[in-house]
């Protein structure tokens, strides 16, 4: 089949860069991202392309020049679902927060929604593609509603995870490792393989059966996690035996079986993907009975929120066992640099934790609005949203954030940190001036040399 209109039900992280790139390589296709939250589709409808709901480099220069062609956004559901060949699944899988396998398992409601919406709707045949992060076998889930529907339409379901990390999404896209199409239907694969193809080598196309393309989602987020929980665990052994654990991470990393990528000794990892995935990974396991094979994937999880919480402690102990009263500054807010997203921050469990111990905290992010680092910490419910607001303070300056602070505690790797005027912040701090670098992004010897106390991970 010739595609030549797109559905993505789904505006977020994934759907809105990903269609992005496909309409800019398929002019002949129209593709439309639709969503119910009128706001976000205004968002990426706005004039100034600077005001999209989600800050990627690149991504505003290819909706700027595809959007209003053959890249639309709209709340028009129903409409765009009966007019189009292909549709995205493309929304939000989070982990349950009730019920069965809560706190773990993948909540599928929106998926199913999704899945009920287009066989209530759809009156020809259509290629439905699950985007979104799903654990193993949710494409029978899928099919089984799809090919229930007391209509003639046909409906075909193809697997096609995204292997996208925040803040390169677009480069991921333009020139991915690999693409990867699982499926049943051999024209179904193959009329999506099209759609990559116009820009991506047949050679970097995977083909495989729904499941296994479904697994190799997980399995990679659970694989790239694991990296991350093993320098870390190795930054604190590192910490007590006077070792160096950047120069640990590049011994082992010019080994050629083991590679460079992901030794980066920090507060720990975020985002909307890893732990989600790592404790779907562990819910499926533990369901199969395979409790040793989930023990293992849990543990990846488990060192990374003692990583959080021992960077706190450790913050905390330096300042003399006690934040009462003292003024923390965390420059970052977002789980890594170049997005604007936070989903499982880093920043957002330390902020707690410091509030608790009664810290004033001033936050500087540059993507990150105070509404969404408020709205952030009332999540977790651990105070009031009026002591939240009273004790922490977002600023759109970092000299004012960090102006009177007793400790600057650095929670994403941001660019911009490195070329600041360190010698000016320290005069306007309160003494000592300590410096707590999460991601270990500033030289130890510099900013020793201006007068900061200074603690980073794993030196």
């Amino acid at each position: 089949m010739t595609i030549t209109k797109i559905c993505c039900i789904g505006a977020g992280y994934v759907g809105g860069p990903t269609m992005a790139v496909i309409a800019k390589k398929n002019p002949n296709i129209k593709v439309t991202i639709v969503d119910i939250n009128q706001e976000r589709i205004d968002a990426w409808n706005d004039a100034d392309v600077s005001k999209l709901p989600i800050y990627e480099p690149g991504l505003a220069e290819i909706v700027e020049e595809t959007r209003g062609k053959n890249l639309f956004f709209s709340t028009e559901i129903d409409k765009a679902i009966d007019e189009s060949e292909m549709i995205f699944i493309s929304v939000n899988t989070p982990t349950k927060t009730y019920g069965k396998g809560k706190g773990m398992a993948a909540d599928l409601k929106y998926v199913e929604l999704c899945a009920r919406n287009i066989a209530e709707v759809a009156t020809t045949d259509k290629i439905v593609v699950e985007k979104s992060t799903l654990p193993v076998r949710t494409a029978q889930a899928i099919k089984s509603i799809l090919h229930n529907t007391g209509s003639n339409v046909n409906f075909e379901i193809l697997s096609n995870p995204e292997f996208l990390a925040e803040g390169t999404a677009i480069q991921d896209l333009l020139n991915p490792d690999r693409v990867l199409i699982g499926g049943e239907s051999e024209s179904a694969i193959e009329s999506l393989a099209n759609i990559y193809g116009s820009w991506v080598s047949q050679d970097r196309i995977l083909r495989t059966n729904v499941w296994s393309s479904e697994l190799s989602k997980l399995t990679a987020n659970a694989f790239l996690a694991q990296r991350i929980s093993s320098i870390n665990a190795i930054s604190e052994l590192c910490e007590h035996t006077e070792a160096d654990v950047s120069e640990v991470a590049r011994a082992i990393g010019m080994d050629s079986r083991i590679g460079s990528k992901f030794l980066n000794a920090s507060i720990g990892f975020g985002g909307s993907c890893f732990q989600k995935d790592i404790l779907n990974l562990v819910y499926i396991a533990r369901s199969y009975g395979l409790n040793a094979v989930a023990d293992y994937w849990e543990q990846v999880i488990i060192l990374n929120d003692h990583q959080k919480r021992r960077f706190s402690d450790n913050l905390i102990s330096t300042l003399y066992n006690t934040v009462s009263g003292k003024k923390i500054a965390m420059l970052g807010w977002a789980f890594k640099k170049d997005t604007n997203d936070t989903r499982e921050s880093a920043a957002i469990y330390v902020a707690d934790h410091l509030l608790s111990e009664q810290a004033q905290i001033a936050v500087y992010d540059p993507k990150v609005s105070e509404k969404k680092t408020q709205a952030d910490l009332n999540y977790l419910n651990t105070r009031s949203e009026e002591e939240n607001k009273s004790l922490m303070t977002s600023f759109e300056d970092p000299y004012e954030a960090t102006k009177d602070a007793h400790a600057i505690a650095i929670m994403t790797e941001w660019d911009e940190f490195k070329s600041y005027d360190w010698k000016k912040i320290y005069s306007q701090m309160k003494k000592p001036a300590f410096i707590f670098d999460g991601r270990n992004i500033l030289n130890k010897d510099a900013m020793e040399s201006i007068g900061f106390e200074y603690s980073s991970i794993g030196k």
